[in-house]
């Protein structure tokens, strides 16, 4: 029987336990499984519903990967951002900031019509917040990105 398909982001964080209950605090995921490595306190995979999608998780196991860590603390940040696009933005920002995020970019109207912003999770995973809230037109976006990028 064939599992489910389409693209999950898998996060390595630091402490799974605690991650689970960071974004069932901050974003109101909800647990699907996790499983734990043989003979260890860390998760090994970790599945979440987050926003009608899957977000797949594990503990950082550098035994396994040549000794290196693999968590945004480790490598000295993480080049990947990932989105949510909500229905109010004000409200998962609160969530998320109460829980512990820290903000990367005031959640703010921006140019291109969405209340936006950036945090970072205590796992050092970088999260942007999106809300439609307007639908500007091709030239007021243009015009909004040249006044942006000045």
């Amino acid at each position: 029987m064939p599992g489910p398909t389409g693209l999950f982001p898998h996060l390595v964080v630091n402490d799974a336990k605690a991650a689970i209950d960071f974004y069932k605090k901050a974003f109101g995921a909800t647990e699907i499984t996790r499983h734990a490595a043989p003979h260890s306190e860390k998760l090994m995979h970790v599945a979440m519903e987050l926003q009608g999608t899957k977000l797949y998780f594990a503990d950082d196991f550098p035994e396994f990967n040549g000794g290196r860590s693999r968590t945004p603390q480790a490598l000295g940040g993480t080049p990947v951002t990932l989105h949510l696009q909500v229905l109010d933005a004000q409200f998962i920002w609160d969530s998320a900031v109460k829980a512990g995020a820290t903000v990367a970019m005031p959640l703010a109207d921006q140019f291109w019509g969405d209340k936006y912003g950036k945090l970072i999770d205590p796992f050092g995973h970088e999260w942007s917040i999106g809300q439609t809230v307007r639908q500007p037109s091709p030239a007021e976006i243009e015009q909004g990105a040249e006044a942006a990028f000045k």
